[in-house]
């Protein structure tokens, strides 16, 4: 079943989510600031709209891609946002990783000002996951609004949870990023500690495969790191800015984080090297003393 769905934001995550939709047969109409950005889904035939509040009147769903909590407060209640042209019966769905309380906050006004649900959907999977309907996506919200939401998500994830109410799924992505960042750190160390010891680090994902140290992150990024391959897959002033969302939930919530903290403080050390728009593999340089 096809379905309109207005698409806000249209950056690395925005294009390949939107091409994926567009690629499903649903119709698209898509804002950016950007118009280039815009003009690229435009090509593949998505409908440009003027502002979040257009995108809005021409959908039943509306998906939100960006980067920031303020980001997204401007397009949903800025002029032209999309409490402008909205009631209960279209749905939001966020997409963006943002701070849980933000999104809780932000979800009630809406609610309350015009009858329009928001389900948080953070991603975990990235570009190539969207592309192919692959990625992990973590639900907050309302039941009735999650299984909504599902005609949507079920052509963009292979994993699609409700975790709780409002906030639960960008909690929840808070703890993926967690997990992200402290095991590419272990990567990079496990790296140094196999060359030290005279064993090609590339041969160490396919020795412990199946064992307790196995993982995703290892199988597909040891052999990178090893290589010193700074190909982008994703930036360490991203995953800063995910870290200091981390820690600043922490300060709410009170949960002891030392390895977390010391993660970020060596985050913080590579971007002052100037590695913030680098791979996460930059931090070998770290390592290797350069």
């Amino acid at each position: 079943m096809t379905e309109r769905i207005g698409l806000i934001g249209a950056g690395i995550m925005g294009q390949a989510i939107g091409t994926r939709l567009l690629d499903c047969g649903h119709h698209l109409t898509v804002f950016d600031i950007d118009d280039a950005r815009v003009a690229q889904l435009v090509e593949k035939g998505a409908r440009a709209a003027g502002s979040p509040s257009q995108a809005t009147s021409l959908s039943n769903f509306v998906i939100l891609s960006l980067n920031h909590a303020d980001i997204v407060n401007k397009a949903v209640f800025g002029a032209d946002g999309i409490a402008d042209s909205t009631d209960a019966t279209k749905l939001l769905i966020d997409m963006s990783s943002i701070d849980p309380a933000a999104t809780a906050e932000m979800a009630s006004r809406l609610k309350s000002l015009t009858g329009m649900a928001w389900v948080d959907c953070p991603l975990s999977g990235g570009m190539p996951g969207a592309l192919a309907g692959k990625l992990t996506i973590m639900a907050g919200g309302a039941e009735a609004d999650f299984e909504r939401a599902r005609c949507v998500m079920k052509d963009l994830s292979a994993n699609y949870t409700l975790m709780g109410g409002s906030g639960a799924g960008q909690t929840t992505k808070l703890v993926n990023q967690l997990f992200c960042a402290l095991a590419f750190q272990t990567v990079a160390e496990a790296v140094k500690l196999a060359e030290a010891g005279g064993v090609d680090p590339q041969r160490i994902p396919a020795a412990l495969a199946g064992g307790r140290a196995d993982g995703r992150i290892m199988q597909e990024f040891m052999a990178k790191f090893a290589a010193r391959d700074f190909t982008p897959t994703g930036s360490l002033g991203n995953m800063l800015k995910d870290l200091d969302s981390i820690q600043a939930f922490a300060l709410k919530t009170k949960p002891p984080l030392p390895l977390t903290s010391a993660v970020a403080e060596i985050h913080r050390i590579l971007i002052a090297m100037g590695l913030g728009s680098k791979d996460s593999a930059e931090a070998m340089r770290l390592l290797d003393g350069q």
